[in-house]
């Protein structure tokens, strides 16, 4: 997915890290009242906090993406509009219930999420993609290789079983939007197949590769991993309205992946919790459907967890 990064030496001090207005560190710590106070900032902070973005280019991201979801939602109207000769009931009808509408929305819209990050972090900020925003392999602390990426898979297992008996216990009121895209085999497996291939590679770079470090350098690591899990947990408030029970569930998974992030220092922790956590729980809905076949109203709490 990335381009070969051999050209860019990997980030392992503060002198390696380029800043947010595109030198790098060395040139900032060339005398200068503005360059100076940046450089010292960066001289304290651990090496998988150390990103050359900070809140202006975060702001810009928030802008990009809730743009970027505005606008594929008007592309995508304007064309069912002209080419399936709808009228308008008939198209907000497709637009909030039709799975293969909102998962190829949804595909493009993760698309250009991750080509923006690459982007900026290759051109403008002129640093090695993956490793800058997060992914570094799992540090060894005393477990050999298998048995650490073993331990987040099964945590991510634990994870959603945890879940699972959870909302058992929680009231709900109506029924949450998403439960309309698991009504038929074909939805249910479009969302199923972005929730293990797409939304665990892109929300975890998003949440905890871009967001993450920002949050953490700002207001400390705790603060940080419980912000960063609140705010996943509320993007996908529109999803589950009316489930506030789930939602806070939600927000508990995401506080939970970051803090695997928090502790390793990596987003491939998080990522591994991320995927097994989604892939348990498609395999749950799965069986518990009989193999896609039958659809009982009372399945839909795996369709509202399914949307992390």
């Amino acid at each position: 997915m990335s381009a070969p990064e051999d050209n860019f030496p990997p980030i392992d001090s503060p002198g390696d890290l380029p800043a947010e207005g595109g030198q790098s560190a060395d040139e900032s710590l060339r005398p200068s009242s503005q360059q100076v106070p940046a450089a010292e900032a960066q001289a304290g902070v651990p090496e998988d906090l150390r990103t050359p973005w900070a809140w202006g280019c975060l702001a810009l991201f928030i802008a990009f993406a809730v743009g970027s979801l505005v606008s594929l939602e008007m592309v995508f109207e304007v064309y069912a509009l002209a080419k399936l000769h709808l009228n308008w009931v008939e198209l907000q009808k497709l637009a909030t219930s039709s799975a293969l509408f909102i998962g190829a929305r949804q595909a493009v819209w993760f698309a250009g999420l991750m080509l923006y990050l690459y982007l900026m972090v290759r051109l403008r900020h002129h640093a090695p993609f993956w490793r800058t925003i997060g992914w570094r392999p799992l540090p060894p602390h005393a477990l050999s290789g298998g048995f650490r990426y073993a331990t987040c898979v099964t945590g991510g297992v634990g994870l959603a079983f945890a879940n699972m008996v959870a909302n058992k216990w929680i009231p709900t009121k109506g029924t949450p939007p998403i439960e309309k895209l698991f009504h038929d085999r074909q939805g249910a497996l479009v969302i199923m197949t972005l929730a293990i291939l797409a939304a665990p590679l892109v929300e975890e770079t998003v949440f905890r590769g871009y967001i993450y470090p920002v949050l953490a350098r700002s207001f400390g690591v705790p603060a940080g991993v419980f912000a960063t899990g609140v705010l996943f947990g509320l993007i996908h408030a529109e999803q589950l309205r009316g489930a506030w029970g789930q939602l806070a569930l939600l927000m508990i998974v995401g506080i939970v992946f970051t803090f695997a992030r928090a502790r390793t220092g990596t987003v491939l922790a998080s990522y591994l919790l991320h995927l097994s956590y989604n892939s348990t729980l498609c395999i749950g809905f799965y069986f518990g459907t009989e193999g896609l076949r039958r659809f009982p109203d009372a399945f839909w709490t795996f369709c509202c967890v399914l949307t992390a």
